[in-house]
């Protein structure tokens, strides 16, 4: 779907301006829809320069929505970046992996007998309110001017700053265990890949 100054039945103009509703699918990076997006629209309207950003990162193995903005319309790109975000995650219990989801190879598992639906349910909901959250390894956050995750696949280890975070909705959708499926809605900056790390620490 793409928003822009004109009307729907008109062609957006894509300097002016357009929002862009892109469906991200499993494996792209979000650099990867902006690259390509770019690349077409250079080629589309003849111009050598214009500019394409997206409102928030998702990670190469998550889908769903990603707002990528294009022209003048990349100013709003802060509006969007603030609004919450809606997850719908599957969490395998009983295993972790160092970038906490499957880029890696799973590396220490644990035993999942002694945990109820009970027991995750209040792990979940345990997380609604304001928190500090480290984030991971593998993730885009910038250590010196490079990403956290071109370290870690580099083998060098760095020290992750906590930030500060709200998940403001939490639950538990349905528990096969060990697979789980839970809903979050959360602000800016949280890590539903922490959040997993975490809800097995305390069961």
């Amino acid at each position: 779907m793409i928003i822009s100054k004109k009307t729907h039945n008109q062609t957006p103009n894509f300097i002016d301006g357009a929002v862009i509703l892109i469906h991200k699918e499993l494996n792209w990076t979000s650099f990867d829809v902006v690259r390509k997006i770019h690349v077409l629209l250079r080629k589309k309207l003849n111009v050598k320069k214009i500019k394409v950003g997206h409102a928030g990162t998702l990670d190469p193995l998550a889908m769903g929505l990603l707002i990528v903005c294009t022209g003048k319309a990349t100013k709003t790109i802060n509006e969007y970046q603030g609004l919450p975000k809606e997850y719908i995650a599957e969490i395998k219990l009983g295993a972790t992996t160092p970038s906490s989801d499957l880029e890696t190879e799973i590396d220490y598992e644990y035993k999942t007998d002694h945990i109820s639906e009970e027991m995750i349910a209040d792990s979940i909901e345990s997380f609604i309110g304001e928190s500090d959250q480290i984030p991971p390894l593998f993730s885009a956050k910038k250590i010196n001017g490079k990403r956290a995750y071109d370290l870690a696949r580099a083998g060098k280890t760095q020290e992750m700053k906590p930030s500060r975070i709200t998940i403001h909705e939490a639950e538990l959708i349905s528990a096969s265990i060990p697979t789980i499926t839970a809903r979050f809605l959360c602000s800016k900056g949280t890590y539903i890949r922490s959040i997993a790390r975490y809800i097995g620490e305390r069961l």
